[in-house]
C-alpha cells in the first residue's frame, strides 16, 4: 500500500503562481512513476504532469512551459510548481503514484484561479 498526502493549493489570481506538494509513505520502494492529475467540475480527470524515478518528465500540452514537476526522492515527495495560472487551470489536483500494477491517489487539493 502507498499513501499520498497532498498539501498546498488555494486561491490565486490569473497570472499568479502556486505550488502543491505530495508526500508518499508506505511501500514507496514499489513506486515507479508519480504525477499530478486534475479534475474540473463536469470534466474528466486528466493528467497534468508525470515524473519517473529517474527524473524524466512529461507534461500535458496545456501546461507545458508553465508548470514544473519535480521530486525529492530522499523526502519521498513530488512537487508541482504552477506559474502563469489561467482560469482554466482551476480544478481539484490529485497526486498519483504507480507502484507495480496499482495506481494510488491522494485526496485532492483545490486550486482556484480567480480575480
Amino acid at each position: 500500500q502507498v499513501q499520498l498526502v497532498e498539501s498546498g493549493g488555494g486561491l490565486v489570481q490569473p497570472g499568479g503562481s502556486l505550488g502543491v506538494s505530495c508526500a508518499a509513505s508506505g511501500s514507496i520502494f514499489r513506486i515507479n512513476l508519480m504525477g499530478w492529475y486534475r479534475q474540473a467540475p463536469g470534466k474528466q480527470r486528466e493528467v497534468v504532469a508525470t515524473i519517473t524515478n529517474g527524473g524524466d518528465t512529461n507534461y500535458a500540452e496545456s501546461v507545458k512551459g508553465r508548470f514544473t514537476i519535480s521530486r525529492d526522492n530522499f523526502k519521498n515527495t513530488v512537487y508541482l510548481q504552477m506559474d502563469s495560472l489561467k482560469p482554466e487551470d482551476a480544478a481539484v489536483y490529485y497526486c498519483s503514484a504507480v507502484a507495480g500494477v496499482r495506481h494510488y491517489w491522494g485526496q485532492g487539493t483545490q486550486v482556484t484561479v480567480s480575480s
